[in-house]
């Protein structure tokens, strides 16, 4: 989890072009169900789980903790942003200490391809920039997610290395706290 103080967490609602990053609310309880028993999200993370099961633990408000947006569109979630300190116990660190900040994400299949995981993203990566400012972000898919890796790449992560994980190839790269996520240093359209 990462270390904030409560001035910094939960932010403000972040505002872009067509999103909204947000801290999550009851009314997302169904969405996270959907997006966690959904067989193409859980393609390349370990599968879909039970909607039965997930109607049992899911609690009245998911992912309330530091580092979790809800991605808000038209005031409906259609997916979720983390950061994380990624496990020292895994393969795949850029520091000797590991404890790197893991950018995470997953979005509802009908909201896939219209560019709102990069938007999301950038956004959510320019204000950990703000937050905690020279930390490193790390990101992690595997090799056979090809919309992953293309996202990582136009998000501006670069490869350490290629590790085998969880039965499957991983991709495990790195974004500099110099990396700009738009031509400007800021994400198109986001409002401060």
């Amino acid at each position: 989890m990462i270390e904030l103080g409560a001035d910094t967490w939960p932010p403000a609602p972040i505002r872009t072009e067509r999103l909204v990053l947000r801290q999550s609310e009851a009314r997302d309880r169904a969405a996270f169900i959907e997006l966690f028993a959904s067989p193409e999200v859980g393609t390349y993370v370990g599968g879909p789980r039970p909607r039965a099961e997930l109607e049992r633990a899911v609690p009245e408000v998911p992912g309330r903790r530091p580092g979790f947006f809800v991605i808000d569109v038209d005031g409906a979630m259609i997916g979720m942003i983390t950061l994380d300190r990624r496990d020292a116990e895994r393969p795949g660190h850029v520091r000797p200490e590991a404890g790197e900040v893991e950018l995470g994400y997953m979005f509802l299949p009908e909201a896939w391809g219209y560019g709102y995981a990069a938007e999301a993203c950038a956004a959510a990566l320019d204000w950990f920039a703000g937050a905690l400012p020279g930390e490193p972000v790390v990101l992690c898919t595997q090799t056979a997610n090809d919309r992953a890796m293309r996202l990582a790449a136009k998000l501006g992560f670069t490869e350490v290395e290629r590790f085998e994980e969880y039965g499957a190839d991983q991709w495990f790269g790195v974004r500099s706290p110099l990396t700009p996520s738009g031509p400007s240093g800021r994400s198109g359209g986001l409002d401060r």
